[in-house]
């Protein structure tokens, strides 16, 4: 039963009087790239602070979800400015780009390439034609997009990612096909819930899938010594 208790009316707070200052006069530059958001806790909040559970999604499922993927975001970082100049009542000011990727992303795709079949892989894959260092930093850029704790992140998430980083880079769509040959062989009858997970993954993303070269550069900024950014297909002969 719904409580009798009566609400007041919604009352507007009156505007408090201002005095006039000389506001100072704002130059803002182009967006430069700048230092990743500070690292939050990502442990799941209880269930009575009102926040959704996520739903899982993986290549195991048998049952196709009827309702579209739900996915519980965290608040996305905004960008910040920065005092460059300050020169009497002129003051010019520098947007950084506050980048989503977060200590816990890198975390869980170090935690992947430990998995077996994910070095069988990147062995197999001798030419960087999937896998080079460009590709895999963006598989880390997609998991600080889709919206996942980073121990949901399972190994079809990293062929899932990967093969979605290689279909917005790359010119020849061939190559792609080599992750579908590796994981089904010849068999074409798991490839279109792979296709329905992609789309999954691309919706969580909200559609935003480009990853900017700044973006790359400070990914592998995070960890500079780490073997996969030896991956460089240019220094294949």
């Amino acid at each position: 039963m719904a409580s009798g208790q009566a609400h007041p009316p919604f009352e507007e707070e009156s505007p408090q009087p201002s005095t006039s200052v000389q506001s100072p006069q704002v130059v803002a530059d182009d967006e430069v790239p700048g230092p990743s958001v500070p690292w939050v806790d990502p442990s799941p909040q209880p269930q009575s602070l009102g926040m959704k559970k996520k739903r899982e999604w993986s290549d195991e499922s048998e049952e196709e979800p009827e309702e579209e993927l739900e996915l519980e975001r965290t608040p996305e970082p905004k960008d910040t400015w920065v005092v460059e100049m300050l020169c009497g009542l002129k003051m010019k000011l520098t947007r950084k780009r506050a980048s989503s990727v977060l200590p816990e992303h890198h975390e869980a795709f170090n935690r992947l390439l430990e998995d077996p079949v994910i070095q069988k892989f990147l062995a197999w894959d001798k030419d960087l034609r999937v896998s080079d260092k460009y590709l895999l930093a963006m598989v880390i850029a997609y998991f600080s997009r889709a919206g996942l704790f980073s121990w949901q992140y399972q190994r079809i998430h990293f062929f899932l990612a990967l093969y979605l980083a290689s279909d917005m880079e790359e010119d020849n769509q061939a190559p792609k096909q080599d992750i579908f040959s590796f994981l089904y062989g010849k068999d074409y009858s798991r490839r279109p819930l792979f296709h329905k997970l992609r789309y999954q993954l691309i919706c969580s993303m909200r559609w935003r899938m480009w990853v900017s070269p700044e973006e790359m550069e400070e990914i592998q900024a995070y960890d500079p010594e780490h073997w996969v950014w030896a991956r460089d297909r240019a220094l294949i002969s």
